[in-house]
């Protein structure tokens, strides 16, 4: 009896530059366990090709005329949710890094990866692992602590009074403060975790483990 033979992992290349595109269909297409399923010259091309492909795992560059990686990885992953989608850039700047694994990106890698690196990154990927170009590991550790918005006790204790109902006056008589000063504190929380609502600060400072 034969061994059954695994499917390839199909692959979707997309970068505004057609030499870069080739030279990396080039370096995969000399593995057999990887298949080409298409190739995209900007964002949004590649969004509309993984909507209708659904491809494993999606080779995406960071920086493209028009919707660039960050923004095609979120619509990506809306419109093809079983794909995994990695950045491959020139570009190594820490926000770039964290912008793109928060929109959901799979991992990150550096143009200057290895034709093996890459075969195996993309197999790691379609098993569901994360990859990412030792180099920018820890650029990706010092990216997520300046990230990460740190509340004040003050303002935990306002975001958690808001989150039971009551008004800006009751959270001031409850803390023995005026109510001008509870607006300070929320507009303070509303700045570090980038929201601009009462509602949405509560939800993302409990999804963030901030409220505890």
């Amino acid at each position: 009896m034969t061994p059954e033979r695994t499917a390839a992992v199909r692959v979707l290349l997309a970068d505004d530059h057609p030499v870069v595109r080739e030279g990396l269909c080039a370096m995969l297409a000399s593995d057999p366990g990887i298949e080409i399923a298409g190739q995209a010259g900007s964002g949004e091309e590649a969004v509309a090709q993984a909507e209708r492909l659904a491809p494993d795992v999606v080779l995406l560059d960071l920086r493209m005329g028009g919707m660039d990686g960050v923004a095609a990885t979120g619509h990506i992953l809306r419109r093809s949710p079983r794909s995994r989608v990695v950045i491959v850039t020139t570009y190594e700047d820490d926000g770039d890094i964290l912008r793109a694994v928060e929109a959901g990106a799979a991992g990150y890698l550096l143009k200057g990866t290895s034709r093996a690196q890459l075969v195996e990154a993309v197999h790691a990927a379609a098993r569901g692992e994360t990859v990412l170009t030792p180099s920018l590991a820890g650029k990706l550790v010092r990216a997520r602590t300046e990230a990460a918005p740190l509340l004040s006790g003050r303002e935990c204790e306002v975001l958690r009074l808001v989150g039971q109902g009551l008004s800006n006056a009751e959270i001031g008589r409850a803390l023995f403060i005026g109510e001008a000063t509870v607006k300070t504190h929320l507009l303070r929380a509303f700045r570090k975790l980038g929201v601009a609502d009462r509602t949405a600060a509560v939800l993302t400072a409990l999804e963030r483990g901030l409220l505890t």
